[in-house]
């Protein structure tokens, strides 16, 4: 019994999906990019660290160049991903440009806002205009929902990492 669940008929060659192919490269790009990367790093003489700084990074281009080599494989021999089953997205609709309008223009004002109302402000009009956006009707549950998160990866980033994260016009409140 063959386990074989391509639909092409007998005798035909199966067809190679040329985006996996593509896909297969970027990733081994990368993978080689992360690899060639750490030539340059000079290593520290710390005792702290005996792996050094290019272990982890070597490491990871190595699995990137190992996978992108087996997914060209497995795509030239004709595999092809499944479909999911469950999925429920329209693949015939058109794309919504309105809403992606909508959301570039948020995170753009976002962007410009953040160095002079803060990240606690700014974080909470961005949670609440991407709720509003995507459907939310709850304006006020979405800017307290937001603000609690803005403030709370405020302190998280600034006071447990030690990253510092523009206070803004809140400078000596936070």
């Amino acid at each position: 019994m063959s386990t074989d669940t391509r639909t092409e008929p007998a005798g035909t060659q199966p067809s190679i999906d040329r985006a996996q192919l593509g896909l297969a490269a970027l990733v081994g790009a990368v993978g080689l990019l992360c690899i060639i990367g750490t030539w340059s790093v000079v290593p520290g003489f710390s005792g702290a660290d005996p792996l050094g700084p290019r272990f982890v990074p070597r490491v990871v281009g190595a699995a990137l160049v190992i996978l992108a080599v087996l997914l060209a494989v497995v795509t030239l021999r004709g595999d092809v991903p499944e479909a999911e089953g469950g999925e429920d997205v329209d693949l015939s609709a058109r794309p919504d440009w309105a809403t992606v309008a909508q959301l570039v223009a948020i995170f753009a004002l976002n962007i410009a806002l953040v160095d002079f109302l803060g990240w606690a402000i700014t974080g909470a009009l961005l949670f609440a205009g991407v709720a509003r956006v995507l459907g939310s009707r709850t304006p006020i549950r979405d800017l307290i929902i937001g603000a609690v998160m803005s403030v709370g990866s405020f302190y998280a980033f600034y006071v447990a990492l030690g990253v510092p994260i523009p206070p803004g016009i809140l400078d000596g409140i936070l």
